[in-house]
């Protein structure tokens, strides 16, 4: 009963251009205000949406919660920068799915590439044919296109090349080593230079230490994520930000 009580909302991560030092975008996290307890953080309570296929309908929200906000910053000369949405498997398998989003962004206003989907890279390898047709709705609905946790499946590079996607996202679990850990020094450097390639962007995720953020931007990798620049936020701490 959390969206009909409006218990649900979104506080922000900003993503930032590591070589100037700006925020580009941010991404949309999902929060749950229960009555007189704490935020509950997504780990307490997507497991069980996607579950339950609850999920496609708090997907909704979210699509629209955060174009409302970009609504809201374009009125009031914010300057605002793209958010990111993350897609749920679920969501994604959806056939209305490009439909509903381009709605939500008509009715609010909201510009093109102000608005970008996440899928995993195990969404979009489960069914790449889907995906690909998927993938070409929201690109022309003006859509920017990430691939979340980029290294950690099996993609197929020819079905990658394929992909109208905008940005890889390095996952995490590469960062958390660097940047003694060569293995994984190795696999950022491929990814950068693969994305680059490919004329998408890498963006590194999970970034907490200032010697992590030293060799990914010695790698190539421009844009970065991570508790080095900033927790989620609440939307004023983010126009603040």
């Amino acid at each position: 009963r959390a969206l009909e009580r409006g218990e649900s909302l979104l506080h922000y991560q900003p993503k930032l251009d590591v070589k100037r030092n700006e925020v580009c975008g941010v991404e949309a996290r999902l929060r749950w205000q229960r009555p007189g307890r704490e935020l509950a953080p997504p780990a307490e309570f997507i497991p069980l949406l996607e579950e339950t296929g609850l999920i496609v309908e708090v997907g909704d929200w979210v699509v629209e919660e955060a174009c409302r906000q970009i609504g809201a910053w374009q009125r009031e000369g914010a300057d605002p920068v793209p958010i990111a949405i993350n897609l749920s498997p679920r969501q994604f398998r959806a056939k209305d799915l490009a439909a509903r989003i381009r709605r939500a962004m008509r009715e609010h206003g909201v510009r093109a590439r102000m608005l970008e989907c996440e899928i995993t890279e195990s969404s979009v390898m489960a069914d790449p044919e889907h995906a690909v047709g998927v993938l070409d709705e929201l690109k022309a609905a003006g859509i920017a296109l990430s691939v979340d946790d980029f290294g950690t499946g099996y993609s197929s590079l020819s079905y990658l090349r394929r992909f109208p996607i905008d940005e890889l996202k390095i996952d995490r679990s590469f960062v958390m080593g660097l940047p003694d850990d060569q293995p994984s020094a190795m696999m950022v450097t491929a990814i950068v230079q693969l994305a680059e390639n490919l004329g998408m962007q890498a963006l590194a995720e999970g970034i907490e230490t200032e010697d992590q953020l030293e060799l990914l931007v010695s790698s190539g990798c421009r844009l970065g994520q991570g508790f080095l620049f900033s927790r989620p936020l609440p939307p004023r701490d983010v126009e603040l930000l």
